[in-house]
């Protein structure tokens, strides 16, 4: 058996399980590289590299803690689950099956897709800024649950400007159409007559375009800017994505 440098044995996983050593293999179907057959496959016909050698042994024993390994010239870092957020763009629908616009599902690579990411809520169409994916389902229901209150900060372009009651309007709450209760803001600042920045803690069908509605405004652009704590990192350009980092992770929930 070829065993690449770093790599560890079969009897060293048994008695080291701490580690976290896994086959090959394994690696690559759980990372989102296809079925056992296809990723062995990948192995053998000399596509994967870890720490710069060819690994052509599915079977080989790795550590993956801190792991990276590159398949076909393209380097993933090892994550036992995936949570990544992706700069959205106006045009793309929050959906695996859109219906008028391309699938935001169509901006991230296919292993991702093949681990079943999910997007974290959604934005319309014509809203940009910071969407997130996992695979976490626990994660994904502690960031939509409208118990935990999660906020959400969003900057919204007005049509008109803002009257002097516009904002306290919003963080009194405003009455929508079919909601048994008032929807209030959790925070609500007028950045120029015709700009606000508006933090909710739930994710209600059109929610902010139905607020500022019910508060006598119209949306002309909607961009999110931060999950929790998170914001948008300031590099990422519309249509690109990037893992979240530990303390990013934290910071989802602050």
């Amino acid at each position: 058996m070829f065993v690449l440098p770093g790599a560890i044995s079969m009897k060293c996983e048994r008695d080291h399980a701490s580690i976290g050593a896994m086959q090959l293999e394994r690696i690559l179907h759980q990372q989102g590289f296809g079925n056992r057959k296809a990723c062995r496959a990948l192995a053998r016909q000399q596509r994967v590299m870890v720490a710069a050698q060819i690994c052509d042994d599915p079977f080989a024993e790795l550590a993956t803690e801190g792991l990276v390994f590159s398949v076909d010239g393209v380097d993933w870092s090892y994550h036992e689950k995936a949570t990544l957020v992706l700069h959205k763009p106006a045009g793309y629908e929050c959906s695996r099956r859109p219906l008028h616009h391309p699938s935001v599902y169509a901006l991230l690579p296919r292993p991702l897709l093949e681990r079943g990411v999910q997007a974290v809520g959604r934005l319309d169409e014509d809203t940009t800024g910071l969407l997130l994916f996992t695979d976490d389902g626990q994660l994904n229901h502690r960031l939509t649950s409208p118990r935990h209150q999660v906020r959400k900060t969003y900057r919204v372009h007005l049509k008109h400007p803002a009257k002097a009651d516009f904002v306290a309007a919003l963080l009194h709450g405003v009455k929508l159409h079919d909601e048994p209760e008032f929807v209030l803001a959790l925070a609500c600042s007028l950045l120029d007559e015709k700009t606000v920045q508006l933090v909710v803690g739930e994710g209600k069908y059109h929610q902010v375009k139905r607020m500022v509605a019910a508060a006598g405004n119209r949306v002309e652009a909607l961009h999110r800017e931060a999950t929790g704590e998170f914001r948008l990192p300031a590099d990422l350009a519309p249509g690109q994505w990037r893992w979240l980092g530990v303390d990013e992770l934290k910071g989802l929930l602050a």
